[in-house]
């Protein structure tokens, strides 16, 4: 103790030595609070989730969405079953309808050049019927008319507000033409118009053949300048598609060349007016060669011939012996 009864106390005890006082403690580093760290976040969340948060859902979209959901689920089915071209055409029923309930229903059609199509036929081809004038689409039923072999061109016009004018051109019928046992029957061009024969076209040429509906035209055309032959032809026959052979109505057939068929068939007027061979017994005259002609009589005037040929020879016989006695 001092001299006034106080306690000394010890420095040491303290902690405190003497030249602590003039030393500054080392500071700590002090740790950034969570909410200062995270302030950018804070700056940012608002900018992105503020749209989202401000966004309200429009009435009835639960509905529209499950209707999408339900289209949606209706054509992957159609897709999937095959049946679109179904629903195009009950589209086009649905459309068409509409069309003439507000006045372009077809209410007269007017037709002209069909001779060997019907009216309803074409009527049906052009769809009539089904379809409003409105809607209607003239170049697609241009292109199913001429898609019949009897209609060589066609024409669809539409004059609003309900009438139609319909115009087609027909082939004309040109002959007969026989290929694997079928008859069939032809225009100029070899198009087949009719693959049966009717009654009132049995009266056409007939020719026969692969590539001979073709080639009939022309050759029938040179026909046409000998009218004694082709007034007698029953058929016309192409061979190996190079030349023709003829079957006439008395069942003569005349073989002709591959070339120079008019030189041909001068040979054979000229034989029929001298010697009448288109009218006797033979069978087959054959004109391919141009320096000869080769006839086959039928059996009947071969038979007759080769006795009249062995009559002959027992004759020179007899003959011969006569004259060396």
């Amino acid at each position: 103790m001092d001299g006034g009864g106080r306690l000394t106390q010890s420095l040491q005890r303290s902690g405190k030595n003497p030249g602590s006082a003039r030393r500054r403690p080392r500071a700590r580093p002090m740790r950034r609070p969570a909410i200062e760290r995270s302030t950018w976040i804070g700056r940012l969340l608002p900018r992105w989730l503020g749209p989202l948060l401000q966004f309200r859902v429009p009435r009835g979209a639960g509905v529209a969405a499950t209707a999408v959901l339900i289209l949606a689920s209706g054509s992957y089915g159609v897709v999937r079953g095959g049946h679109i071209s179904t629903v195009v055409e009950h589209l086009k029923d649905t459309r068409d309808a509409v069309a003439n309930t507000v006045g372009f229903r077809i209410a007269a059609v007017a037709l002209t050049g069909n001779k060997h199509v019907t009216r309803e036929e074409i009527l049906g081809m052009v769809g009539v019927a089904r379809a409003s004038l409105l809607f209607l689409d003239a170049d697609a039923a241009r292109t199913r008319l001429q898609s019949n072999p009897w209609i060589a061109e066609a024409t669809v016009l539409k004059l609003f507000p309900d009438r139609l004018h319909i115009t087609v051109k027909e082939r004309e019928v040109f002959a007969l033409w026989q290929k694997d046992g079928k008859v069939s029957v032809i225009a100029p061009d070899g198009t087949v118009v009719q693959p049966y024969v009717a009654s009132r076209f049995t009266g056409l040429p007939l020719v026969v053949g692969g590539g001979a509906q073709l080639k009939a035209r022309e050759f029938l055309a040179l026909l046409d300048r000998y009218p004694q032959i082709r007034g007698d032809l029953r058929a016309a026959t192409l061979v190996a598609e190079r030349r023709w052979n003829l079957r006439l109505k008395n069942g003569l057939d005349v073989r002709l060349p591959e070339t120079d068929v008019a030189r041909a068939l001068d040979t054979l007027i000229t034989l029929d007016r001298d010697k009448k061979i288109l009218s006797r017994d033979i069978t087959s005259i054959d004109l391919r060669l141009p320096d000869r002609v080769t006839v086959r009589l039928n059996e009947a005037a071969a038979q007759a011939r080769n006795e009249a040929l062995k009559e002959r020879e027992k004759k020179g016989k007899a003959k011969g012996k006569g004259g060396e006695a």
